[in-house]
């Protein structure tokens, strides 16, 4: 999830900063060098929290 959404948002605020020229995908490999680390960790520390508030409100199938 972490890799994918990351890359994704690379190549949307990249294209939004510094538009589609012939440094775009050297732009957004910079970027992603950036954002992968960083999103990785937030999936790690939002990932518990996310799974509490699920089980607070969702009921399993009883």
């Amino acid at each position: 999830m972490a890799t994918i959404m990351a890359f994704l948002m690379c190549l949307v605020i990249t294209f939004a900063e510094f538009g589609l020229d012939g440094h775009y995908m050297e732009n957004v490999k910079n970027a992603y060098r950036v954002a992968m680390p960083a999103a990785f960790v937030c999936v790690l520390i939002v990932r518990p929290i996310v799974m509490r508030l699920v089980a607070l409100t969702v009921h399993a199938g009883e």
